[in-house]
């Protein structure tokens, strides 16, 4: 089988489609990636053949001028996402022509497959791997972005009805406006629903790199979303440093990461995660500055502390005690299906609905702030240190994500996909 996978470039969204692809090639199927050049080492050391696309870093950018709200998140996600859709439309149509793939496999926003979802002319089967939270539209009325749990009464509904009206306003209509006045431009139809939904229910499959427990309840689910549990992780270059095979055993080890986006400043939660614990010589609090320098971080640093630009989360997880990240969906997947409970402190991107998902799971604390203080953070992670149900929920998850075999899920769904053929208007032809 030729595949051809198309992926946004962050970190964030190559390594999920970098793990489908080490499934791919595994079983003897020729795969070829396409994303910004940054990444060529990474994906030919993963075996994969690789072709660029030159989107103008377009991933990268970060509205500087505005505080943090639906204005900001809306030129970001705009920029981000919606702008490389035609650069993205056109490398993916070359290599269509070029490689005849018998299916595409795209991380949910690379756009650049709308148009081929949305157009009318015969295309491969389609299948979107999410990166994040399941962004279905809710059925209790709740705007998706601002990391709301569940209504749990009428009234809860009525004011997450409110709440809705004003998100759509300021977020979601602009934003598919926009991304229909895109698509417009190349002779497309508009969206059939916001765009979140839309990345969801267009595709030939969806994938759910999670296990439906840590989802919220939607009803009745999309026919072609299939849930995979954790994608297999990849091999790490990052060694065990030598501080953490010499350290103390009998300390319980508290983790903090902010990630490889939401990194610039360090003083919104690896800081003043340090300073909290700074006084606690029962703990041995690591942190990970997510490929930045060491030296980015300011003041020195505590004695009960360790820091590395990069670590191998995978050989760590089962010594961590406690996670406090600020909500990458990757990594906190990833300490849950390793039983690893949670303190969550974020709010751009999409890291607000992952911390609620936290929160209301049981498995964590959900600070909900993109600015916790030291004395918040303590408080927060000497409650989930010293009540049990966190990590007994937080294992309960484990289970959970141990009972699902991704890698047979994602490839399953793979293969029932192209074996309808490729797709004309929807239909096999």
């Amino acid at each position: 089988m030729k595949v051809l996978i198309a992926a946004t470039a962050l970190t964030g969204h190559i390594t999920p489609l970098l793990a489908a692809g080490r499934l791919l090639a595994a079983r003897g199927d020729s795969v070829v990636m396409t994303t910004a050049e940054e990444f060529r080492d990474k994906i030919e050391s993963a075996g994969l053949r690789f072709a660029p696309i030159d989107d103008g870093h377009a991933a990268e950018y970060r509205e500087t001028g505005l505080p943090a709200g639906p204005e900001r998140y809306r030129r970001e996600f705009a920029r981000r996402f919606i702008d490389p859709i035609p650069v993205q439309f056109e490398a993916l149509s070359r290599l269509v022509e070029a490689e005849r793939p018998d299916v595409i496999v795209a991380g949910s926003l690379f756009l650049g497959v709308l148009p081929l979802l949305l157009g009318s002319r015969p295309r491969p089967p389609i299948v979107v791997l999410n990166v994040s939270f399941l962004f279905l539209d809710r059925p209790d009325d709740a705007p998706v972005g601002l990391g709301l749990p569940p209504a749990r009464t009428e009234t809860e509904r009525a004011h997450y009805a409110l709440l809705k009206a004003g998100m759509d306003a300021a977020f979601v209509d602009p934003v598919r406006a926009y991304a229909d006045a895109q698509l417009a431009r190349l002779g497309l139809p508009p969206l059939p629903a916001s765009l979140p939904h839309s990345i969801a229910i267009l595709p030939d499959l969806f994938l759910q790199p999670t296990v439906p427990e840590f989802e919220y309840d939607y009803g009745t689910l999309p026919p072609n979303l299939r849930f995979t549990g954790l994608l297999p992780v990849p091999p790490t270059h990052a060694p065990l440093p030598d501080w953490w095979r010499a350290r103390d055993v009998t300390k319980r080890v508290v983790l903090v990461t902010q990630g490889t986006l939401a990194n610039a400043d360090f003083g919104e939660l690896i800081e003043p995660t340090l300073a909290a614990l700074a006084d606690r010589d029962d703990l041995l609090v690591v942190a990970t500055t997510g490929g930045r320098p060491v030296e980015a971080l300011s003041g020195p640093l505590p004695g009960n502390a360790r820091v590395a630009p990069f670590l191998p989360f995978d050989a760590m997880l089962p010594d961590i005690s406690l996670l406090v990240t600020n909500g990458g969906y990757g990594s906190v997947s990833q300490a849950l299906a390793a039983g690893v409970p949670l303190v969550s402190a974020g709010l751009t991107e999409d890291k607000a609905e992952i911390g609620a998902r936290i929160g209301w799971s049981g498995a964590g604390f959900n600070l909900a702030t993109n600015n916790p203080t030291a004395r918040a953070l303590r408080e927060a992670i000497d409650t989930v240190l010293g009540q049990p149900h966190f990590r007994a929920r937080a294992a309960s998850l484990a289970r959970a994500f141990a009972g699902l075999d991704s890698g047979r899920a994602v490839l399953a769904g793979i293969d029932d996909v192209v074996r309808g053929g490729p797709i004309v208007r929807g239909i096999a032809a």
